[in-house]
């Protein structure tokens, strides 16, 4: 038989390539530090552009990393509720207008507009 044969070996099972002319991306390790004293060593590429302040720690608690200051915190939008997107549309006495429209019909309905409480 020849060397190096391949016997008993089947598509998918072994990959026979070696690493001996892989050169790797450069990487840096970002440290992150627990509140209850784990150290988390991160390796990320020297390429990335954001690289997290915090990180999940393996005890459930927020690492943050250790070489930089604390980042400003960002101002985002607040949500706009349906009240203020109501009141973009309409204003407060033709709310005011409609609510009394709305409770005199259902009192009619309900066929007791006379027992409607005065305020």
């Amino acid at each position: 038989m020849i060397d190096g044969a391949l016997r008993g070996t089947r598509l998918g099972a072994h990959s026979y390539e070696n690493d001996s002319y892989v050169e790797y991306a450069p990487r840096q390790v970002v440290i992150y530090g627990c509140p209850i004293g784990h150290e988390i060593n991160v390796p990320m590429s020297v390429e990335a552009e954001e690289i997290p302040y915090t990180w999940e720690c393996r005890c459930g608690r927020e690492a943050k990393r250790r070489d930089v200051a604390e980042p400003d915190a960002k101002v985002g939008k607040v949500a706009r509720t349906h009240w203020d997107m109501l009141l973009e549309r309409r204003t407060l006495a033709d709310l005011e207008e409609l609510l009394s429209e709305r409770l005199e019909l259902l009192h009619a309905q309900r066929g007791g507009s006379a027992r409607r409480k005065s305020a």
